[in-house]
């Protein structure tokens, strides 16, 4: 991984009165067609077959996992008395989480016209969406009989006493999730179809072009038609925005609404939301460094753009560090014993190994980012994000794990051990995740080349504009 920045620009040094480029070197339109399209359109590269290989022999693992937990029943898990709720719910909020960061991106970045966002979007909004679809995995096996998860759904019957409990969060989860998957799919569509008419109109196999053709709705650039797509996209922009606070927050009150010391708290709803954004972020640099050097894309995600979201990050951890901190605080300040007992018992009982591992993850490397050379190394910035990664399940685990080990009766307290089907169903996740994402890579524009276009035409009209500048200057 080059650690050099392409043709020698640093395009994070701040000049007064001039924006710093967002599309390094001397790249024209024609370049950023050509960049995109000849990841789609060339053979794989023997890195891209390795990985694709090793994610899709996990992700079958998932499926064989999935097979033998249907066929044997939900004992083949660690869930026992007290922690009925074990490591798939953990999995479940920690992918819900990964998914923030690309609706973040693409639509309240959007709606504030933040241009660095246009080379990032595409990937951020596709993570999303495979990360909706590991979440989704296990909450429809984690109820036991996976045949039977369509009685989640309101459907019409006759048996009124089958119907959903719309009381409970749970279902709340459904609709929210739900809802989340379905907005982000559509955004994400929605913003391609541009760039899926060039790889249409570019394809030379029949079957590429027919299958582009059908993806791209008959897309001919015509003025109307870019009229009413940027109508469309910024409505759902506007549809999309409200769902990053929303559905991380109903996701909280699977646990704030709960009588269980430890999860009983207001704080999670905004503590959950900064938490998701902040482990999005990043996954999204986790990927992204790798596949800016791998596919060749330096001069369109550039260091600014990796610095940006450093310091996203950076902001995100430091929120999450204040909520660990007001957690303790809230639990002293309340005096309620259990609730006492609950905090110190994360920090001094038998998980303190995790509690730990949360805190030294998720608050103390973000801090790293206040250094600038460590904002804009690529390696540094991959070793931090894989261990806020790590920090943020850990985070899910103390949430879930701890609270119900020991709740208040002592006589029914339990110490929860993961099988070798916990660890394999959390690595499968990771195998289903890297295959979508890969596959998205090889198949679909992985940057919105339309947009891309649009900031660099800016920046030509900056740099005729300050040329004429400097020339009226000489001049008088």
């Amino acid at each position: 991984m080059s650690l050099a920045i392409p043709n020698g620009l640093d395009n994070t040094v701040e000049r007064p009165g001039e924006r710093a480029p967002l599309v390094l070197g001397d790249t024209t339109y024609h370049d950023i067609t050509e960049t995109v399209c000849r990841v789609a359109e060339t053979k794989p590269s023997k890195g891209w077959v390795i990985g694709f290989l090793v994610a899709f022999a996990l992700f079958q693992w998932l499926g064989i996992c999935i097979a033998y937990l249907i066929y044997t029943g939900v004992g083949v898990w660690g869930n026992q008395s007290p922690v009925f709720w074990g490591w798939p719910i953990v999995n479940f909020v920690f992918w819900v989480g990964i998914g923030h960061a690309g609706t973040l991106i693409s639509a309240i970045l959007f709606l504030f016209r933040q241009e660095w966002r246009t080379s990032i979007n595409r990937a951020a909004e596709a993570m999303t969406i495979f990360a909706v679809v590991c979440a989704g995995t296990f909450p429809g096996i984690h109820i036991g009989r996976a045949w039977l998860a369509f009685w989640l759904a309101p459907y019409p019957s006759l048996n009124l006493w089958m119907w959903p409990q719309f009381r409970s969060p749970l279902l709340w989860d459904v609709f929210a999730v739900s809802t989340y998957g379905t907005v982000s799919l559509l955004f994400w569509y929605m913003g391609m179809v541009p760039d899926l008419a060039t790889f249409r109109d570019r394809s030379k196999n029949k079957y590429r072009r027919m299958a582009y053709g059908i993806l791209s709705l008959g897309w001919t650039g015509s003025s109307r038609h870019w009229m009413r797509y940027e109508k469309a996209y910024a409505l759902l922009a506007a549809f999309a925005a409200p769902l990053v606070l929303s559905v991380h927050t109903i996701v909280s009150f699977d646990f704030a609404v709960s009588q269980v010391p430890g999860w009983h708290t207001t704080i999670f709803p905004p503590y959950f939301v900064a938490g998701a954004i902040f482990s999005g972020f990043a996954m999204v640099l986790t990927l992204m460094v790798p596949a800016r050097s791998m596919l060749g894309l330096e001069k369109l995600i550039t260091i600014r753009h990796l610095d940006n979201m450093c310091k996203i990050i950076l902001a995100t951890g430091s929120i999450v560090g204040l909520a660990y901190g007001t957690e303790f605080f809230i639990a002293w300040y309340g005096q309620v014993p259990d609730e006492q007992y609950a905090f110190i018992n994360r920090a001094f009982g038998p998980y303190w190994w995790a509690y730990w591992t949360m805190v030294t993850c998720n608050v103390i490397s973000p801090q790293l980012f206040w250094v600038k050379k460590f904002r804009t190394t690529p390696w540094i910035i991959v070793l931090i994000t894989i261990f806020v990664n790590i920090g943020m399940w850990f985070e899910r685990f103390v949430i879930v794990i701890t609270s119900l080990s020991r709740d208040y009766l002592p006589s029914a307290w339990a110490y929860f051990t993961p099988t070798w089907v916990d660890f394999s169903m959390l690595i499968g996740s990771f195998g289903l995740f890297f295959t979508l994402f890969l596959l998205f890579c090889k198949l679909m524009p992985v940057i919105n080349m339309a947009e891309t276009k649009s900031t660099l035409a800016k920046q030509y009209h900056m740099a005729h504009a300050s040329g004429d500048q400097s020339a009226h200057e000489e001049k008088h």
